[in-house]
């Protein structure tokens, strides 16, 4: 049985990630833990509400740097809702930016889209070759509670493996999960997302 680290840095539904993931088969712990967080076979980074709360709540227990090191060694990392935003170069709320991790680069800014927030649940358009949503049909849908989100990827083309981008739609398309080696993220709550979300992260964990 895998080890996952649910990280506790103050935001995120962590509870409800925790029995999620412990229902598809991990050994999960919730810790702010530096070691225990860098050593896990897996860490997921949960997270809800304003950018510039999560990354102030992430610096609070280093969790940039347990993220970077994680990522230099290999170790799989999956970021959830605001959890995946923060992975990416900033964030902007209300004119203000903050930076973010930049492990991705882009701008996590407010959907264009006559209602906000998006709220419930849509489909996915994911990329051939997926890992995350292998075996799940394409009208499945997911569990959404945002109004800011990635609008473009703005990683160019490298020596690299591109990473694969799933996009959704809500008054325009925006990005709603991403996989890039061991750095996984999903814009939705899997945790939320009854079945589909389970088999998501099922998936995961056999990454791990």
């Amino acid at each position: 049985m895998k080890n996952v680290v649910v990280l506790d840095y103050g935001s995120g539904n962590l509870r409800s990630a925790e029995r999620a993931i412990a229902r598809v088969g991990a050994d999960v712990t919730v810790t702010a833990d530096f070691d225990a967080a860098l050593n896990a076979d897996g860490l997921v980074v949960p997270g809800v509400g304003a950018f510039a709360a999560c990354m102030n709540g992430l610096r609070g227990v280093r969790g940039e740097q347990i993220i970077g090191r994680r990522l230099a060694g290999g170790r799989p990392v999956l970021g959830i809702c605001v959890g995946m935003q923060i992975l990416f170069e900033k964030g902007v709320e209300h004119g203000i930016a903050t930076d973010g991790c930049a492990e991705w680069p882009g701008t996590v800014e407010r959907i264009e889209a006559p209602v906000l927030p998006h709220m419930g649940w849509n489909t996915v358009e994911a990329p051939e070759g997926t890992v995350l949503f292998a075996g799940i049909e394409p009208d499945t849908r997911f569990y959404f509670v945002h109004s800011y989100g990635v609008r473009r990827w703005e990683m160019a083309p490298g020596r690299f493996t591109p990473p694969l981008v799933t996009w959704s739609e809500h008054g325009e398309r925006f990005v709603a999960a991403v996989e890039n080696g061991p750095l996984s993220a999903t814009q939705f709550h899997p945790e939320k997302s009854g079945d589909a979300g389970a088999a998501v992260l099922k998936n995961w964990l056999s990454t791990l």
